[in-house]
């Protein structure tokens, strides 16, 4: 019988992980989604990317994220004129920005208006790029063009003041002071700091735990509770213990559903009242957020509890984006990326111990 669930969960991370895996172009870098029929989602995210790595990340297939980080700094040294743009001057238009989605293959941007501002997707690079040098001991920055491109990271979110830049976040919207944006690039600015030939100025970090301390619990002025609160706490850990437990409360009280999590009250993306309101979309990856916070702080009766509403989520195509509000129907972006590599490090991180 020991063997039983050790089977059970090694075929259905296997199983995640192939379907995760088909979303991988050939260049390395990960599409949004596996469906067809989504004409947004047939690009790749630079957050995306980042989200999408953790789950080979957590089973330690490092072929995979090495040839991911290879091909985002690719993408940034394509756009590297730019970069030089926005550091000389601050950006005063959204398209003077490092823009959020590219063509997998040929590292274009796209260029229709998309809330391009997101701070946060920049961060997250830097924070995966420090901690696989110094967690995992394994190398990203490998030419003289890697330290430059990364050092002029830097200087770009010095340039934007990321400390209190409006940005679009992590859903791609109103632009507003995030406390999810600047939270990520205090976590990428204090993990690559510590690499040898990369130059963080500590003020960069101090204005931004300044700002993220005077902001929260709160996400922004607007938004009171916020579902990308959560990578505060994991992956980013840049929060005291006060505040995360605000934030877990807040966002457990306020969105948690059946089928996931709504990203915040009033969501209109994918809402199926009319008006727009109280019928918000409840997003799968949360239950997965919530099942691995839980099991990092050794809370078993919770993480046990969100693992198994996770574990309903799944669907044969795979796990969905999101559930129509209190439905069973879910959305066409099915498998979503994102979506199964949370999936796939939450069902790792529970069951380490029988999965050895």
């Amino acid at each position: 019988m020991a063997d039983k669930p050790r089977l059970t969960y090694r075929r259905l991370i296997n199983q995640h992980l192939k379907i995760l895996k088909k979303l991988q172009s050939k260049s390395g870098l990960f599409f949004a989604s596996g469906s067809n029929k989504s004409y947004y989602y047939d690009k790749s995210w630079l957050r995306d990317n980042f989200y999408e790595c953790l789950a080979f990340e957590v089973i330690g297939d490092w072929d995979t994220v090495e040839k991911t980080y290879t091909a985002l700094l690719k993408v940034f040294l394509k756009h590297e004129y730019k970069i030089d743009c926005a550091i000389s001057k601050k950006p005063k238009y959204s398209h003077e920005y490092i823009h959020a989605r590219f063509n997998p293959n040929t590292f274009d941007e796209f260029w229709e208006e998309w809330g391009n501002k997101q701070n946060d997707s920049i961060g997250a690079i830097l924070f995966t790029i420090g901690e696989l040098e110094h967690k995992h001991k394994r190398t990203i920055l490998k030419t003289k063009d890697d330290f430059r491109i990364v050092n002029k990271l830097i200087k770009y979110l010095d340039s934007i003041e990321y400390w209190h830049d409006l940005d679009s976040g992590m859903w791609e919207e109103d632009e507003e002071v995030h406390a999810s944006s600047i939270g990520a690039c205090v976590a990428g600015l204090k993990s690559i700091s510590s690499i040898e030939g990369i130059d963080v100025p500590k003020y960069m970090i101090k204005k931004g735990n300044d700002s993220l301390d005077a902001l929260l619990p709160r996400e922004s002025g607007r938004k009171f509770v916020d579902l990308s609160l959560l990578s505060l706490i994991w992956p980013y850990q840049v929060v005291n213990k006060e505040q995360m437990k605000q934030i877990l409360e807040h966002v457990e009280y306020h969105l948690l559903k059946k089928r996931g999590v709504v990203r915040y009250k009033n969501d209109h993306y994918y809402n199926q009242n009319p008006d727009g309101y109280s019928e918000e979309a409840e997003w799968t990856f949360g239950l997965s957020w919530l099942t691995i916070i839980y099991e990092h702080l050794k809370n078993k009766r919770k993480a046990n509890k969100f693992l198994k509403l996770m574990l309903k989520t799944d669907t044969p195509e795979g796990v969905p984006e999101l559930y129509f509000s209190n439905s069973k129907k879910y959305n066409e972006n099915t498998p979503l990326g994102w979506s199964e590599s949370l999936f796939i490090v939450a069902l790792h991180d529970i069951n380490k111990k029988i999965l050895k």
